[in-house]
């Protein structure tokens, strides 16, 4: 007797992912009760935005549930790079857990710092899991006025 089997590609597709996530230590799929989910854990990296004025740089990361003193800035060789850890809480004995997206551990993110920023002048404030960090443009990028005498 012969038995028909249904190919499915996206199956081999899935064994192609595991096998490769495998081989640069990458996380694979999660799995629960023998099933995947279509989610995957990914590395954690703080969201970032960057936008400039006259006077400044300002680069805002969004730090929830990290300490300020699990962060650290600095900048060096024209590059401003923030480091922290984000870490997970302590398994309690009376609590259990039945799943944890969020992702936990070290990260760092580094920007090129603008030629017309000074390195010198470069503040940074946290608050409300929330680091905003200040670099201000050198006073030669500053646009000046110069008035035109009529003769």
């Amino acid at each position: 007797m012969n038995t028909i089997t249904r190919w499915d590609p996206f199956k081999e597709m899935d064994e192609l992912q595991r096998r490769v996530s495998s081989i640069f230590g990458l996380v694979p799929l999660r799995q629960t009760d023998g099933r995947d989910e279509t989610m995957t854990v990914a590395e954690w990296l703080p969201l970032v935005d960057i936008a400039e004025d006259d006077k400044e740089y300002l680069i805002k990361a969004e730090l929830p549930e990290v300490r300020k003193e699990d962060v650290c800035v600095t900048v060096e060789n024209g590059v401003v790079t923030i480091t922290g850890e984000r870490k997970f809480e302590k398994e309690e004995k009376d609590k259990k857990y039945h799943r944890v997206e969020r992702s936990y551990g070290r990260f760092v993110r580094s920007f090129s710092v603008p030629d017309d920023a000074d390195e010198a002048k470069v503040a940074a404030e946290f608050k409300d899991g929330v680091l905003k960090v200040h670099l201000a443009k050198s006073e030669k990028a500053k646009p000046k006025q110069i008035e035109v005498s009529v003769s």
